[in-house]
């Protein structure tokens, strides 16, 4: 009987001791196969993104894109890589959007007004409303797609907008007034254009990239833009003046945006972390835009050139004369079933809320 007990005692004790082994050697192994799982998930590929930016690489908004994508993957541990491609290398200016669209690039920077009457609701932010600054326009562009999520854009998703500020007058010669531009010929893009050929100019459609030639040529004789292209795009040195027209400082608004199937493909916290350094980075260009005005300001200034300030007599005519180019697309949105009224009002806003 002792015998017996004893027995049964030895087989409990080597059932116990066999168990606490196994579990010894589990727990051993867990942490081994988790660093096994972590070592492989470093050693998965990236993934790769490529960014098609309108703008030459030395160009302060460019840099702006290559920091946004410097930031996306640093928070994401270099779980996604983005490989710049400037200055239209990829897809020129025009080309970009159906770019993204067609899985061309996967991200894409450009101007809604370099493809007119494709964005008719975003159109409106171009318009003459005296926008003061960069970052006033980059924050009414945003809050205005927001407020009105425009099915035109349906086919891609938007990380953000940004926007320059007041567009100026550019010119080879002096313009004091409305008849010093009377006929001249300048360069504008988009709503723009209407804006010279409501203040009695000729306008000349062209994309930032060609205007310096044109300029140096003589093919115009002027260029609306914001005064950091004088600088950013070396404008300055083939115009002599500028007329500070920002009483009908209009902007152009430009995109960022990314190939819908690649997005819906991206794991939902890496959506999460783009979404979020996007937000971020609206005021990064608003902020840029404003630095490369007052640098552009300081670099025509030590070529020579000369800043006409219009008196507050002539800048009225001038807002009086442009009302009609805000009136047209009112009715043009119209004939499209676009409410441009409700844009409009939006859009004044706005401006008078990121102007204070």
């Amino acid at each position: 009987m002792k015998k017996t007990a004893n027995g049964i005692i030895l087989v409990l004790f080597v059932l116990l001791l066999s168990v606490s082994c196994s579990k010894t050697t589990e727990e051993k192994a867990a942490p081994d196969a988790q660093s096994a799982k972590q070592e492989q998930t470093r050693k998965d590929p990236a993934i790769e993104l490529s960014y098609s930016i309108f703008f030459p690489p030395s160009h302060a908004q460019c840099k702006a894109g290559i920091s946004w994508a410097d930031e996306v993957q640093k928070r994401t541990d270099g779980a996604v890589k983005i490989n710049i491609f400037p200055g239209g290398s990829l897809t020129n200016a025009k080309e970009c959007y159906d770019g993204v669209v067609n899985g061309i690039s996967d991200i894409g920077m450009s101007c809604f007004a370099y493809t007119r009457g494709r964005f008719p609701v975003m159109e409106a932010i171009d318009l003459p409303f005296g926008y003061p600054s960069g970052m006033a326009a980059t924050r009414s562009a945003n809050d205005y797609y927001a407020e009105m999520k425009p099915k035109e854009l349906d086919d891609v998703h938007v990380l953000y907008i940004h926007a320059h500020g007041p567009g100026l007058l550019h010119t080879k010669k002096p313009v004091n007034n409305l008849d010093d531009l009377k006929g001249m010929k300048i360069r504008s893009t988009g709503l723009s254009a209407k804006v010279v050929g409501a203040l009695g100019g000729i306008p000349v459609a062209m994309p930032q990239g060609g205007t310096y030639e044109a300029l140096q040529k003589g093919v115009v004789e002027g260029t609306f833009a914001p005064i950091e292209t004088l600088k950013g795009w070396k404008q300055a040195e083939v115009v002599d003046y500028t007329t500070d027209c920002h009483v009908v400082g209009y902007t152009t608004a430009m995109f960022v945006v990314m190939n819908k199937q690649k997005w819906d493909a991206l794991p939902a916290d890496i959506q999460k972390i783009i979404n979020d350094v996007s937000s971020e980075w609206i005021a990064v260009h608003g902020k840029v835009w404003d630095d490369a005005d007052k640098e552009g300001r300081a670099y025509t200034e030590e070529l020579g050139n000369k800043i006409i300030d219009l008196s507050d007599d002539e800048g009225k005519k001038w807002e009086s004369a442009v009302e009609t180019v805000i009136n047209e697309y009112i009715d043009a949105a119209k004939a499209k079933g676009i409410d441009g009224e409700k844009s409009v009002a939006l859009l004044k806003e706005l401006v008078s809320k990121y102007s204070e």
